[in-house]
């Protein structure tokens, strides 16, 4: 592994940080606050299963907490690059139930915080994912 320098590893912690702060606070929404309260936000909270919303809440909650605890603790910090790669995932998913709801313009917004997940994946696997 090579070593990483102090702006991109600066970049790479920034990035994680506002990946951890999105997913973290939708996955407490989705989790907390009732189905009424999150269509304001979440239109298709409504449409569908009230467990399905809970099951995606407790999915963003573990990818927030898994794209920057276990590399800030120094703790399996390759976790970090596997809760990327979920994000990823997480949004292919995102993208195929908008777009089969004709949802199409929102999923910008999956594509580029796929985006930002994927540099992260790249960056941290590429360096050392300890460093701060």
């Amino acid at each position: 592994m090579q070593s990483i320098s102090k702006p991109l590893n600066i970049g790479l912690w920034t990035l994680q940080g506002l990946l951890s702060i999105l997913f973290i606070t939708g996955g407490i929404m989705k989790l907390f606050q009732s189905i009424p309260q999150q269509q304001e936000m979440y239109p298709w909270t409504g449409q569908v299963p009230e467990l399905f919303v809970r099951l995606l809440g407790v999915i963003d909650l573990l990818g927030g907490i898994g794209i920057i605890i276990p590399a800030l603790l120094k703790i399996r910090p390759q976790l970090t690059v596997l809760a990327a790669i979920g994000i990823i995932m997480l949004m292919i998913a995102a993208t195929v139930f908008h777009i089969s709801r004709g949802e199409v313009n929102v999923v910008g917004f999956n594509i580029v915080v796929a985006i930002l997940a994927a540099v992260i994946v790249w960056g941290r696997s590429k360096y050392k994912l300890y460093q701060k």
